[in-house]
């Protein structure tokens, strides 16, 4: 497919909303920092609290099929996590090991699809300490596998803080401190909304990549990320 072709495709998806009728049955992969599968929390028991609602984005992940969450992508003895399914959520991780940039890497080109949401700078409220290793993880470190694939995430530290929405693929997503890609002149990738997202062909399959995180904060005043995610997931899945 064509970028000018898939860009189309893109925002056909957007307005079309796929994903929202049937729950789907293809498992879908998430590998993440954020408090999405538990609750942001140090008391113990908070899971089993009653009045403990689940992350909005556990229910518009679970309508596109079951989640498996992974907590390596690389596993021990030559297992490949990866193995178990076609579609991927990373959103904002802990910095790859060596040998999860090479599968990783691997697994997409052989058709993987993935939707990266990486941050760097992230401004989500955590229940949880700096340094402690239950706190997402406040900065995206993902040059290997970004230079991989042709990309470089920048941030201009002198812009203002503060929530703001930005059309994303024919969206508006709210976004806050958020950085920008930048290719290194290939034709397989193209930018949206001045960087701020990324679409690529890589080999077989697609990185579909956010500059920012805001989009999947717990707190959602205005009804926005769940349609914003939706959008975003729809992209990065669309077929090929």
């Amino acid at each position: 497919m064509t970028l000018i072709a898939l860009g189309l495709a893109l925002v056909a998806i957007g307005w079309l909303g796929l994903g929202r009728g049937q729950p789907g049955t293809e498992p879908v992969g998430l590998f993440t920092s954020l408090p999405i599968l538990w609750q942001d929390s140090a008391e113990l028991g908070a899971e089993l609290r009653p009045d403990a609602a689940p992350h909005w984005a556990r229910g518009v992940l679970e309508r596109r099929g079951p989640i498996v969450a992974l907590d390596t992508l690389a596993g021990p003895g030559g297992t490949a996590p990866l193995d178990q399914v076609r579609r991927l959520v990373i959103a904002q991780p802990r910095p790859l090991a060596p040998a999860e940039n090479v599968a990783l890497d691997n697994w997409v080109r052989g058709g993987g699809q993935v939707l990266l949401l990486a941050d760097p700078a992230l401004t989500q409220d955590s229940a949880f300490q700096l340094g402690d290793p239950r706190r997402p993880q406040a900065v995206a470190l993902l040059s290997p596998i970004l230079g991989r694939w042709g990309l470089d995430l920048l941030f201009d530290d002198a812009q203002p803080a503060g929530e703001q929405s930005r059309e994303v693929l024919g969206v508006d997503t709210p976004v806050n401190l958020p950085g920008r890609f930048a290719t290194r002149g290939q034709a397989s990738c193209r930018l949206w909304a001045d960087g701020l997202a990324v679409t690529c062909a890589v080999g077989k399959g697609r990185v579909v990549a956010l500059a920012d995180a805001a989009v999947l904060e717990r707190q959602d005043p205005s009804g926005s990320r769940p349609t914003a995610f939706s959008a975003l997931l729809d992209a990065a899945f669309a077929a090929r």
